[in-house]
């Protein structure tokens, strides 16, 4: 089975003000390069008249890519705090540009580095993270006159039963993980006496919520 990994839940944007400059970052899932790319280029376009850009994603089910960009802020004081950001919060597939507009005070170096990693910060809050989890899919097929009781008995454990169809025999359907699976195998061969057993469909994700670190804006 693949390895469960974090990505923001969805796309969504968070603006807030340091002393009069605005800093609007936006965040949405990615799954490539080009998507990173394209979506900072169409964000540059948005906010044509912003002073700056910055942008930073880490992509891959390891986060084996990794980008950022100040775009014109002094080095290392834009894309790198925002990136460690990201990687703190062990997310991938995931792109942020925080836009920013001069107010008319210079922040200095660390001003800019609590400001753009807490923009990022806090828009990852609002919008919250996700694991991506993987699933076992696999089926029971019974008999008629077996499959209500056996449907009634999986009710009442711990295993989730996902689907019951009807056909020349019945088959029950269970979301199951790699762990569990040689206790529902264990369970089924005791439930229906050897006649019953798990046969592996395939492999499926779902998406888990999980709690975020909120960092201080300032």
């Amino acid at each position: 089975m693949h390895r469960p990994y974090r990505v923001v839940a969805g796309p969504g944007s968070h603006e807030i003000e340091i002393k009069k400059s605005r800093f609007i970052c936006t965040i949405i899932r990615a799954t490539t390069d080009e998507e990173a790319r394209a979506f900072i280029g169409d964000l540059k376009k948005q906010y044509w008249d912003a002073n700056h850009n910055c942008s930073a994603y880490i992509l891959g089910e390891r986060g084996q890519i990794q980008r950022s960009s100040d775009d014109g802020e002094p080095s290392g004081t834009a894309g790198i705090p925002m990136l460690g950001v990201l990687q703190k919060q062990e997310v991938t597939d995931t792109v942020a540009v925080v836009t920013r507009y001069f107010g008319g005070t210079l922040l200095g170096a660390g001003g800019l580095i609590r400001a753009y990693g807490g923009a990022v910060s806090a828009t990852l809050a609002k919008i919250g993270l996700v694991e991506i989890q993987p699933r076992l899919i696999v089926a029971i097929e019974a008999p008629y006159v077996e499959a209500g009781r056996l449907e009634n008995a999986l009710r009442t454990t711990e295993f989730h039963l996902k689907d019951v169809d009807y056909g020349n025999a019945v088959t029950l359907t269970l979301q199951t993980t790699s762990e569990e699976l040689p206790a529902l195998r264990e369970w089924v061969a005791q439930a229906t006496n050897g006649a019953c057993d798990v046969i592996e469909m395939g492999e499926e994700f779902v998406e888990v919520p999980v709690a975020t670190e909120r960092e201080p804006d300032e």
